[in-house]
Parts: structure tokens; sequence; C-alpha cells
């Protein structure tokens, strides 16, 4: 990965199973899924959008944790049942007017290829099948649900000179 790729991103959107959650999948008896969430990742999320990055989740199941996920921390651009990730990407790019190559994405299996393909900066986890790895440009040392979102958002900022006026408040 270049720096410059990463400098450039205006937007990243983000897959949720396997990338936001560890990727199980939790259902109770009643059929109820729900889902585990980390609390670096979105605090994480949080200091990237107050850096001026927009932020999405593109998934292609539906569960209401995800809607209650994404409106907590403030993310309107919310693509759920999506099985086509690429339509919903560039429903996202034509409301911002922004073209792909100023976009990550992460994803960690091959539904989520259409986009990382086309993307300015593809990101993935390391539990990724070989296929999705070798054709992303970063692999985050964490896994999926377990702060690899916070690391691909400290990424960022780092690269676009925000990182320290985010993490300025907690160090005074």
């Amino acid at each position: 990965m270049s720096l410059s790729q990463a400098q450039s991103i205006r937007l990243i959107a983000f897959d949720v199973d396997g990338i936001m959650t560890d990727g199980g999948l939790y259902l109770t008896d009643s059929g109820e899924e729900f889902k585990r969430f980390n609390s670096l990742d979105g605090h994480g999320l949080k200091m990237l959008k107050a850096s001026g990055v927009e932020l999405a989740f593109i998934t292609g199941r539906t569960s209401r944790c995800v809607e209650l996920r994404a409106l907590h921390l403030g993310i309107s651009h919310l693509y759920q049942g999506a099985h086509d990730k690429l339509a919903s990407m560039q429903k996202i790019l034509a409301q911002l007017k922004l073209p792909l190559d100023v976009v990550a994405f992460m994803g960690d299996d091959v539904m989520d290829l259409p986009v990382m393909l086309r993307v300015g900066l593809a990101i993935s986890v390391p539990n990724a099948p070989q296929v999705v790895r070798d054709r992303a440009h970063y692999i985050t040392k964490r896994e999926g649900g377990h702060g690899a979102v916070r690391e691909a958002c400290e990424l960022l900022m780092s690269a676009q000179g925000t990182l320290d006026a985010q993490l300025a408040p907690y160090l005074t």
C-alpha cells in the first residue's frame, strides 16, 4: 500500500460480518440474531468521522443490531441485504459525488471483491480467504471484531495527519 492511497481517502465503507464482528452468527433458540461489536473499533470510527472521512456499512445480511450500531455511531450510509455491494457503493458515491479512487472498502470474503477491486484502497483481515487477501492493498494485523476496524481507522488518520488531533483531547 502506498501512503498516497490512504492520504486521499474521503469515504470508507465496511462489510459487517467478519470485519465489524468476528464473523460468527449468533442465533437464539427463537431465531433472533445478535452480534458482538468491538468498542475500540467504535471509537476509532467516531474519531475517523470527526477527522472528515465519511463512513458506510454495506452488508449482505439484514439485522436490527447492525442498524442500531450504525445509529449509535452516527453512520447514515447503511445498506443491508446488499447482495450487489458494488451497486450499493455506487449509490453512496452518487449521493456524495465522489469517485471510486478516493474510497476505501474493508471486506473479508469473495462477495466483497467487486467493490475491493475498484476502490482506491482495499483493506482486509488476516483470516480472510487467500483470494481476498491477494487482492487487498492492506491486510490488518488484527482480525475482524478484534480491533481490525480501529487499526484501519488509525492507518487512515495517520496517513492524513489527523490522528494526533483526534487523540489530543485524551492526552491533556
